[in-house]
């Protein structure tokens, strides 16, 4: 196992199944110590202790992007237990039924629903736990978005996913990118470094698993940019190719 990240105390959001769990596992197998944040800490539990088998430190702790009183829980959990925190992954999203209806026709609350989790959870978390990532020396935030939420490609009649106008997902992950802009400023003299990673059409549970790409190939830009050197950039959008277009 590399130790590279051996000290580290990361978090990631949703992390009981999916991109999530596997960030998690990466992460954890390069040395730190992952929170596997879960609504259902039964759930988490149960991902937390397959990831102990691998030798890998992971611990549960409950977490609902929705619900602003385990957030807090949580983030005074982490100040007791480490002091700090060095990488937060903020993973946990949503894509429901009613969202993939024309965009004219998707219900407003739909899109009230998907933001709750998708852009209101991500700031939440995000704010909450900002005064412990300011206590590590080389903070980390990294906002899973989605090429979906470009406005250059949807703009595009030839992107490979021109045909998925999903008005609520779509719309969220662009409002993450420009939390990801907004935030990246105003942290940019401080060790802090927040970027959005497109882990791209991967086979999870929001696609049916219709996706084509392995959950170990969607985890590869979140794991980058979580562990991004001190030169690294910061207040970007990325693949694991390199930048995503806004």
């Amino acid at each position: 196992m590399s130790e590279d990240l051996k000290g580290k105390v990361a978090l990631i959001t949703g992390a009981n199944k999916g991109i999530g769990y596997e960030i998690a596992r990466q992460l954890g197998s390069r040395g730190a110590t992952v929170l596997v944040a879960a609504r259902d800490i039964k759930r988490g539990e149960e991902a937390a202790n397959k990831l102990r088998l691998s030798e890998i430190d992971a611990r549960s702790i409950q977490l609902d992007v929705t619900d602003q009183t385990t957030i807090d829980s949580a983030g005074k959990q982490i100040e007791s237990e480490f002091g700090k925190l060095d990488i937060l992954v903020n993973n946990a999203g949503i894509l429901t039924d009613g969202d993939r209806l024309p965009p004219s026709q998707v219900d407003i609350e739909t899109l009230r629903h998907t933001y709750d989790t998708n852009v209101f959870g991500v700031f939440a978390v995000t704010k909450t736990l900002l005064p412990l990532l300011k206590k590590s020396t080389a903070g980390r935030i990294v906002n899973i978005s989605s090429g979906l939420g470009s406005l250059t490609q949807n703009s595009d009649p030839n992107y490979e996913f021109a045909n998925s106008k999903l008005l609520a997902y779509n719309s969220s992950k662009t409002a993450v990118n420009a939390i990801t802009v907004l935030l990246a400023a105003e942290l940019k003299d401080t060790p802090i470094k927040i970027n959005a990673a497109d882990p791209g059409f991967t086979a999870t549970d929001i696609n049916q698993n219709q996706g084509y790409r392995t959950v170990e190939q969607g985890a590869i830009a979140a794991v980058r940019l979580a562990t991004l050197p001190d030169d690294g950039s910061s207040g970007g959008f990325f693949d694991e190719d390199g930048v995503v277009p806004w």
